[in-house]
């Protein structure tokens, strides 16, 4: 394919309720969705940076600009462009991972588009649902915790993840077990500890959780093998693995047992593939992160959870877990699972009406 354009979206997303986490709170997403225009049609990606530099390098002005003055310009001047040539053609610029997988994304929605291919059958997945699991911020006490809960297992979803923190952990936790029971429960740290902190995160052993996700900084793998040793709940990398021989690496050295995927922090749904596989060669499950995507990130989502080695629910909550009204048709929790998009491409559509109305700016549009 060629390029014909590209254009950058920036749309304002309410949330249903505010998103609390170890290194902040949310009440909307600003969201920026990449257009490509193409000789054999459209697609689109959306970027999941967000707003501040606090949970990544990444944010949406920083990606935005990244993509306007470099990575937009480089494939316009590329005669010939296909999803699995992107990565080398953005290779000169540095990082910007998050970026970098908004505008692979648009090509491959393109692509598969003009080839009659969903996504889950250009990833390869072996199945048409999805178990889903709920992710669940820091409450302002554990009475609303338990109420916030109690709701997301009513609706049916099958796991339920907390955000910890110091002062917000053991306490928090085992509130919510004794509320659902044996029902899958997992935390996320967020980055959150130390390693002053091993001792105190031993004592989550007795919650029989399916893991920990990500306790300590991304680069610190000593101090996550250290805690791998030392207690029995399985350890879960996140911000730390950027590619597949990261994950590999992390492996090897007894850092993670459970690997979690998140397509933007590797740099696309082709790198997100590698390291599924990695990890499968090497017997290590895998499961699908979330950033609050739209319906048209979800779609993506959906389809690569869908693949083989992704045993474990993962964060592909239903559209109404964070908006009342998505930028796509919803997503809608059935039983517990989400159906995996069968249209070609990602399968779904971007209401533009809902883009217009919702826009922060116009459209930047290169050519």
């Amino acid at each position: 394919m060629r390029i014909l354009a590209l254009e950058l979206h920036r749309v304002a997303m309410p949330l249903v309720r505010p998103f609390e986490t170890s290194f902040g709170r949310q009440s909307a997403r600003d969201v920026l969705l990449v257009r490509v225009r193409t000789t054999e049609g459209d697609g689109w990606g959306e970027c999941v940076a967000m707003a501040d530099p606090v949970y990544s390098s990444e944010y949406v002005a920083g990606a935005e600009a990244v993509i306007r003055d470099y990575l937009g310009p480089a494939l316009l001047a590329t005669e010939s462009v296909t999803a699995e040539t992107v990565a080398e053609v953005l290779s000169f610029v540095v990082g910007h991972r998050m970026a970098k997988a908004a505008v692979e994304t648009a090509v491959l929605d393109a692509q598969t588009r003009a080839e009659g291919l969903s996504f889950g059958e250009y990833f390869g997945a072996d199945r048409d649902l999805v178990d889903c699991g709920v992710s669940v911020g820091i409450a302002a006490t554990v009475d609303e915790l338990l109420d916030e809960v109690d709701g997301y297992v009513a609706e049916g979803y099958r796991r339920i993840k907390l955000k910890i923190k110091p002062g917000w952990d053991i306490e928090p936790v085992r509130a919510v077990r004794e509320l659902i029971g044996d029902l899958p429960l997992q935390v996320d740290a967020n980055t959150a500890y130390t390693r002053a902190d091993i001792e105190h995160l031993g004592r989550l052993d007795e919650f029989g959780l399916l893991l920990i996700e990500q306790p300590f900084v991304e680069d610190d793998m000593l101090t996550h093998i250290a805690l791998a040793a030392e207690i029995a709940t399985p350890v879960c990398l996140d911000e730390s693995i950027v590619n597949a021989d990261v994950a590999v690496d992390a492996i090897g050295r007894g850092a993670t047992s459970i690997v979690n995927i998140k397509a933007g922090r590797v740099g696309g749904y082709l790198e997100a593939v590698r390291v599924h596989d990695a990890c499968a060669e090497l017997g290590v499950p895998v499961w699908c992160g979330g950033m609050l995507e739209t319906g048209v990130g979800r779609a993506a989502n959906v389809a690569l959870a869908a693949m083989a080695n992704f045993t474990l629910p993962g964060d592909t909550s239903g559209s109404s877990r964070y908006y009342a009204e998505d930028l796509t048709e919803p997503f809608v929790l059935v039983d517990g699972r989400l159906a995996v998009p069968t249209g070609a491409g990602s399968g779904v559509e971007v209401r533009e009406e809902l883009l217009a109305e919702w826009a922060l700016r116009a459209p930047i549009t290169l050519r």
